[in-house]
């Protein structure tokens, strides 16, 4: 899969709120197929679903433990995004600046 297609997986993995969730489950423990199922809001397919759109995507591992899935997160994928969201952030980062420079002067111009 080439980096453009791979960064698209990632990014309509991200898009869907349910996964997102798994995601966050998973940026702080392993947890099995039963445990992130408990903690959507959706039936067990569903849930079955968006853990291969996110095995897909590359940003979970699965290991089997006797009749239990073990899910972990993958961290790569998204330092991808976060690379490519660098010249973003640089923007913002250029335009907050410029305001933190409007509010001192005019904080000054108040005295």
């Amino acid at each position: 899969m080439g980096t453009v297609m791979l960064m698209d997986a990632v990014l309509q993995a991200l898009s869907d709120p349910s996964r997102r969730t798994v995601l966050e489950i998973l940026r702080d423990h392993p947890a099995t197929a039963g445990e992130l199922a408990d903690a959507l809001p959706i039936a067990r397919p569903g849930v079955s679903r968006h853990l291969r759109v996110l095995r897909e995507a590359g940003l979970v591992d699965v290991r089997q433990d006797a009749q239990r899935r073990i899910y972990t997160l993958r961290p790569g994928p998204l330092a991808e995004v976060d690379t490519w969201l660098e010249g973003y952030r640089a923007l913002w980062q250029h335009r907050l600046d410029a305001l933190h420079t409007e509010i001192s002067r005019g904080k000054k111009a108040q005295r």
